[in-house]
């Protein structure tokens, strides 16, 4: 049974940090805004309609505790009767919640579902569900772990990857996320985030800088050597024993700022939609989910892109809009220079490298971005490829309705 999005939806991004503009606004509350908007856009009875309601989230710990998408959606006002489940995949667990709800809507266990993601790094912050690899550096050592960017810089030494390079995808990322907000791309998915007195208090990405010609980022330093000096580097080391030294290249500027977020999605199947007045927007042609190398951590997401365009009977150049998770400047530079694809048509309207990375929600948010991007490319089919850490990896071919 096919599985199609009717509609999907997005906050802006704001810094994830105390000062960030969505820093006083619960992630709760930011689920239920999605959901009172696609509301709006597709009637009450639509949404309520659904009977599962699936939501990503990495860092379910504080604000984020407690069955985040359960009570996300008691404060949506959804029927009790809408079954909730919250799963934690690392970064691609927003694609992950579209995968759960589709398998359900194709199986025939529900007809409409919602599925999505979000993340408050300003209220959860990066490993605040303090797992105990995290500071046990004898099981991070027998794990192989490294905090994900200390990965990044172990993925640029072992390909290559100059600084040049990822200097090159940072201000392709700023530039184009630049032009779509000026040129108004993003204004009908992204909406805009309220406080508790009705107050607008985001209504654009909050993280695009303008970097000139790129002069300010040859200053920058390194960011992870230090942590690597703290055992970390030695750690990789011992797992890849064919290296004299992990590099790091990676300064502040080629890292997808730490963000909040949220995407929702409304999904089901084409009968159960037109009985409801709904008109779909994509079709998913293919799901793929896979796992990888674990220390070097970025690289699954590729494999996930194999098997989704291989289950959808598609080689890459077929494909007409691409949005390839920034994971770091190394990730795409990989992609560009692995794979060769039509770099116009990737990330169109920038990446995460501008407008930053709310984890939970990063693949939801990637899906609702590819729906515009294929609109404004003509183009027939898409693909949304995220990689998280320790080597978790998912895509989603979409086929225009």
């Amino acid at each position: 049974m096919s599985v199609y999005i009717f509609d999907a939806v997005r906050t802006p991004r704001g810094k994830g940090r105390p000062d960030g503009a969505l820093a006083g606004v619960k992630p709760a509350r930011l689920v239920a805004q999605l959901v009172d908007a696609l509301q709006q856009r597709n009637g009450t009875d639509a949404v309520r309609a659904a009977r599962h309601f699936t939501l990503g989230c990495v860092t379910q710990a504080g604000v984020q505790g407690g069955h985040i998408a359960l009570s996300s959606r008691i404060q949506a006002g959804l029927p009790d009767e809408v079954a909730c489940l919250t799963i934690n995949n690392f970064c691609v667990s927003g694609l992950s919640a579209i995968a759960d709800a589709a398998r359900r809507i194709e199986s025939g266990q529900i007809e409409i579902a919602l599925a999505g993601g979000v993340e408050s790094m300003s209220q959860a912050p990066f490993l605040a569900d303090q797992a105990d690899y995290y500071s046990d550096m004898e099981m991070a050592a027998a794990m192989g772990w490294a905090p994900v960017g200390l990965a990044a810089d172990l993925l640029a030494t072992t390909e290559g990857i100059t600084r040049a390079e990822m200097d090159a995808a940072v201000l392709r990322s700023h530039r184009r996320a630049a032009a779509a907000w000026a040129e108004g791309r993003y204004a009908d998915r992204v909406i805009p985030v309220t406080n508790a007195d009705g107050e607008v208090v985001l209504a654009r990405d909050e993280n695009i800088r303008d970097f000139g010609e790129g002069a300010v980022l040859a200053k920058l330093g390194p960011i992870f050597a230090a942590t690597g000096a703290q055992g970390y580097d030695d750690i990789l080391l011992a797992h890849r024993p064919e290296l004299d030294a992990v590099q790091h290249p990676h300064t502040v500027a080629h890292c997808p700022p730490i963000s909040d977020g949220a995407a929702l999605l409304l999904l089901g199947t084409l009968e159960a939609g037109r009985a409801l007045g709904l008109t779909p927007t994509a079709r998913i042609r293919s799901i793929g989910e896979t796992a990888g190398d674990r220390v070097m951590q970025l690289t699954a997401g590729l494999s996930a892109m194999e098997l989704a365009l291989d289950r959808a009977g598609l080689a890459l150049g077929d494909v007409g809009a691409v949005e390839f998770m920034e994971a770091f400047a190394v990730a795409p530079v990989l992609f560009e220079r692995r794979y060769g694809p039509d770099m116009d048509r990737v990330n169109p309207n920038g990446g995460h490298l501008a407008m930053g990375h709310p984890m939970g929600a990063t693949g939801a948010i990637l899906a609702t971005t590819l729906l515009d991007d294929m609109a404004q490319l003509d183009a027939a089919t898409g693909l949304v490829v995220a990689t998280g850490g320790v080597g978790v990896g998912a895509a989603v071919v979409l086929e225009r309705a």
